[in-house]
């Protein structure tokens, strides 16, 4: 039987679901004190910068047809790659329980039921996606995100032409942070775009669908995030639906974009999972990480989440730089050795220069100089060996 693979519209719509998202319109309220012109550009930039790495990292396991832990294994070795899957299951459980927490806490600014029964809600969704299974949504992920970009052009409304601009007294970031910011929820999505575009029937075209759409859905939600802020004097995107009179459409839009959004995390936690023990059944996994995240969204307050995005962004770009050499440039070809020492070694020096560089105020961000200081000790290293051989 031919496996079924996902079209280029399927492709899309995975990833409007993964840009309409509670947290990024919750991360885009940081841009506030910035004004709308300069916050503006820089959700632009960072989207840039993120979004080409974002294509990069998915083109190399929609041509291996590898999820993206197992392209980590072709530049970090058997176990090397093993590592970095067992960093990207911890960082995908932290994201679902960061998005039920947000979704849940969203969802009683709305209407009070108890914030337990929200996180028990939309965690039972979610299971019933990972159940559904990524190549089966079609038709009813179509309507769901059909439904959901009609709310946010609504909430985009109420906010822009029913509010009145005024000057968010808060400690502005600096604007190469806050290109930082907006590079890092993309950043948060490399270690598994290659989850679906290995089952996508044209890969790269795909990976371009996925990249682009995301980046225009994130921009647009950090958007809403910080016209919020400057245009309601309102960061609590619940209070400014109630203000709004959008109630159960309000409703809709959390729930629904928490679940379209976390069910790609758990269910690449699952896919992941399989990279570190063979055999393991991923959508058990999925279905358990959900399961972990919805108790942690209940018991533990998970309101400020930058310093988590900057974690991730320290871990892996400087993996994904790494295998951006390996893969376009040096053209090294996939290695069966348990580590490859050369590589680790060099993702350890990028890791800390990434939190070295966090310190610094770059206009572009840190994650890009890190990236290409990264790349350029790989061809250092490439050269050195290949002249001692």
């Amino acid at each position: 039987m031919m496996e079924k693979k996902t079209s280029l519209f399927e492709n899309g719509l995975i990833w409007f679901g993964a840009g309409v998202s509670i947290a990024e319109i919750l991360t885009g309220t940081y841009f506030a004190p910035l004004g709308m012109a300069k916050g503006l550009a820089a959700i632009l930039i960072g989207h840039v910068i993120g979004c080409v790495l974002l294509f990069l990292s998915g083109v190399i396991g929609g041509r291996l047809q590898k999820s993206a832990m197992e392209t980590v294994k072709d530049s970090f070795g058997i176990h090397g790659g093993q590592l970095f899957a067992i960093l990207n299951v911890l960082q995908l459980a932290g994201w679902t329980a960061i998005m039920i927490y947000d979704g849940a806490l969203a969802a009683q600014g709305i209407f009070q039921a108890g914030q337990w029964i929200w996180c028990l809600l939309i965690g039972v969704l979610i299971i019933v996606w990972i159940l559904i299974g990524i190549t089966n949504l079609g038709k009813f992920n179509t309507v769901a995100m059909a439904a959901l970009f009609i709310l946010t052009l609504i909430l985009a409304k109420v906010i822009f032409f029913n509010g009145t601009a005024s000057v968010v007294q808060d400690e502005a970031m600096s604007f190469g942070a806050a290109v930082e910011l907006a590079v890092a929820m993309p950043l948060s999505w490399l270690p598994l775009i290659s989850d679906y575009t290995r089952e996508a029937k044209q890969p790269v075209k795909a990976t371009a669908v996925s990249a682009i759409v995301y980046g225009i859905v994130s921009c647009f939600m950090y958007l809403i995030g910080m016209g919020a802020s400057i245009f309601t004097g309102e960061s609590d995107i619940a209070q400014i639906m109630v203000k709004a009179g959008l109630g159960a459409a309000g409703l809709l839009i959390v729930v629904f974009s928490t679940v379209t959004t976390t069910f790609l995390d758990a269910y690449s936690a699952g896919i992941s999972s399989e990279s570190i023990v063979s055999g393991i059944k991923g959508n058990y996994v999925a279905i358990a990480i959900t399961i972990i995240g919805t108790i942690a969204a209940i018991v533990y307050p998970m309101d400020d989440i930058t310093n988590f995005l900057y974690l991730i962004g320290s871990v892996f770009a400087p993996m994904i730089a790494i295998q951006i050499a390996d893969f376009y440039i040096l053209k090294r070809k996939s290695t069966d050795k348990p580590f490859q020492w050369r590589n680790l070694f060099i993702w350890l020096i990028g890791f800390i220069m990434y939190r070295i560089l966090m310190r610094i105020d770059i206009v572009c961000g840190n994650t890009l100089p890190d990236m290409l200081l990264t790349i350029a000790l790989c061809l250092i290293a490439a050269k050195i060996v290949k002249e001692k051989n």
